[in-house]
């Protein structure tokens, strides 16, 4: 079966969402993340975007946080304050699926700037409401393709905390969430199972090796006792991506 890498991500960043009620959703990849989980195990899940949509049950797939498809069903529409204050920061909110440019060994991520903050190379969207998600969800998946340049040892900008510099630095500083739990990209994915809080290799996907994934992260890496291959999509699972959430192939 003639799979791609994106969809790959896709479908391992829904299955990871099984047992979750309340997700917090973004654009992109994790919009069709979370839909799927909705449409095949999760029909109960509960999707809460950041324009202030809790429950949405789209009949399609929205465009962008702020498209009219999210209203229509949904359980609540209230504005972005109240999205934040009530659900996100009273600890409701199960999992938030972010991304990044920069992501480094302990998850945290990066989408102010690459390079200097005065003088940039490329000055990027900025936080919008993750830094807040990353300090308040109980916890976070990333979802990112796995390349040298985004997986760095040092961030240009902490936009969003992860696990800060590892350990319980996060429980130090007050922060409620858990923080980062899982980093699902194209090749491999990633769990932060350790006392040090540090992105580990726990599944390859078909293909690929130890040293291929090496190559594309810019830190030593963790490797797991066990390791493990990145279960393929199965054809339903294909079927509703391709024919129901995105048929023109934006995303996938």
């Amino acid at each position: 079966m003639d799979i791609s890498p994106s969809e790959l991500m896709i479908v391992s960043a829904s299955r990871a969402l099984a047992g979750n009620r309340t997700v917090f959703v973004g654009v992109g990849l994790p919009n069709i993340a979370c839909n799927l989980a909705r449409r095949s195990h999760s029909p109960d899940m509960e999707l809460v975007y950041e324009s202030g949509v809790f429950g949405a049950q789209p009949a399609r797939l929205p465009l962008s946080i702020g498209d009219p498809t999210l209203v229509s069903g949904a359980t609540s529409v209230v504005s972005m304050a109240d999205l934040f204050m009530l659900y996100l920061q009273r600890g409701l909110i199960d999992v938030a699926l972010l991304g990044g440019a920069q992501i480094d060994r302990y998850g945290n991520l990066n989408t102010t700037v690459i390079g200097d903050y005065a003088t940039p190379k490329t000055r990027l969207p900025g936080s919008g409401g993750a830094c807040e998600i990353a300090i308040n969800a109980r916890r976070i998946f990333m979802i990112m393709r796995l390349s040298k340049r985004a997986f760095v040892s040092k961030i240009d900008f902490l936009t969003s905390p992860g696990h800060l510099d590892g350990g319980d630095a996060r429980q130090r500083l007050g922060m409620p969430g858990y923080g980062p739990d899982k980093v699902i990209t194209d090749k491999a994915l990633f769990t932060f199972d350790n006392p040090e809080r540090e992105m580990m290799l726990v599944e390859l996907a078909p293909g690929q090796t130890v040293e291929s994934v090496q190559a594309a992260v810019g830190w030593p890496l963790r490797v797991a006792d066990e390791l493990h291959e990145m279960t393929p999509p199965a054809a339903d699972e294909l079927a509703i991506i391709r024919e129901q959430l995105d048929p023109q192939g934006l995303y996938r």
